[in-house]
C-alpha cells in the first residue's frame, strides 16, 4: 500500500524542480494528483508522464478565478481534495536599495498571497472531505536572513506568518497546516541570477559544510528529500503535527563552525 493511497492532491509549481519532483513522488505513493503550474508545456509533460493518476490544470496562482477552477477539475476529475501543496514561487536576487516595488510586489503576490488564495480556494472542498492537510513551501530565506534576498526573504517569512494562523484557525476541522524550509531547490530558477559560465550545480553543492556527505549529492537528490518532508506531511503519518516548521536545509540554518575552536 502506498503511504497516501486514496488521497487526492493538488501540487502548485509542479511543472519543475521541487513540485515535479514531489508530484511524481506521491503518484508513486498512490495519490492522484492535479499539476498547477502557469508552465502549460512543462506541466502538461509532468502530467502525461504520469498517466491517469495526474492531470494539468493551467494556474496562476495570484488569481482567485483560476484556483477556483483548480479546485473544481481536483473534485470532478478525482474526487474529494484532501492534499494542497503551495509550492510555486520566484526568485528575485538583489541588494534593497535596487529591488524596485514591482519586483517587491511581484514576489509578495506569487510567494506569499499565492498560498493564502490557494488556502482560501481549497478550504471549501477540504471540509467536504473532512479534513486534510495543507503543506506550505517556504525556504531557509524564511528562517535566516543573508544579503540579496529581501523580496524572496520576506515573501518566505510571510508564508511561515500564514502556516502558523491557518494551523490554528483550520484544526477544528480536521485540517493541519505545516510548512517546510527547504535549502535545495530548482537550479532553474537560479540560474539567470548566475554570471554566465558559473555551474549552479557545483555552486549549489559548495554550499554544504556542516554535513560531510551532502556536498556530493547532486540538487536531484536535495529536491527528492525535500520531496519526501512533503509527503511525510501530507500522510496520516504526521497526524500530531500542525503549525511547524520543518527545516529540510542540511544544518544550513542551525550555526556555524568556528574554525580554531574545540569541537571543530
Amino acid at each position: 500500500m502506498g503511504r497516501l493511497d486514496g488521497k487526492v492532491a493538488i501540487v502548485t509549481g509542479a511543472a519543475r524542480g521541487t513540485g515535479a519532483v514531489t508530484a511524481r513522488l506521491f503518484v508513486q505513493e498512490g495519490a492522484r494528483v492535479v499539476i498547477a503550474d502557469v508552465s502549460r508545456e512543462g506541466g502538461e509533460a509532468v502530467a502525461a508522464g504520469l498517466g491517469d493518476a495526474a492531470c494539468f490544470v493551467a494556474t496562476d496562482v495570484t488569481r482567485e478565478a483560476d484556483w477556483a477552477r483548480c479546485v473544481a477539475e481536483a473534485e470532478t476529475r478525482f474526487g474529494a481534495l484532501q492534499v494542497l501543496v503551495n509550492n510555486a514561487a520566484l526568485l528575485h536576487l538583489g541588494a534593497l536599495e535596487d529591488t524596485s516595488l514591482a519586483d517587491f510586489e511581484r514576489l509578495l503576490r506569487v510567494n506569499t498571497i499565492g498560498p493564502f488564495l490557494g488556502i482560501r480556494a481549497a478550504l471549501p472542498a477540504l471540509k467536504r472531505a473532512g479534513g486534510g492537510s495543507i503543506v506550505n513551501v517556504s525556504s531557509i530565506d524564511g528562517l535566516a536572513a543573508k544579503n540579496g534576498v529581501v523580496a524572496y526573504a520576506t515573501s518566505k517569512w510571510g508564508v511561515r506568518g500564514l502556516t502558523k494562523v491557518a494551523a490554528v484557525e483550520l484544526g477544528k476541522h480536521g485540517i493541519r497546516v505545516n510548512v517546510v524550509c527547504p535549502e535545495a531547490g530548482s537550479l532553474d530558477m537560479l540560474a539567470p541570477w548566475l554570471p554566465p559560465g558559473v555551474d549552479a550545480e557545483k555552486l549549489d553543492a559548495g554550499a554544504h559544510r556542516l554535513l560531510a556527505y551532502q556536498a556530493r549529492r547532486p540538487n536531484a537528490e536535495r529536491l527528492l528529500d525535500v520531496a519526501r518532508m512533503i509527503l511525510f506531511l501530507a500522510s496520516d503519518e504526521s497526524l500530531s503535527c500542525t503549525g511547524a516548521d520543518f527545516a529540510v536545509d542540511s544544518g544550513y540554518t542551525m550555526g556555524r563552525m568556528l574554525r580554531g575552536v574545540p569541537g571543530s
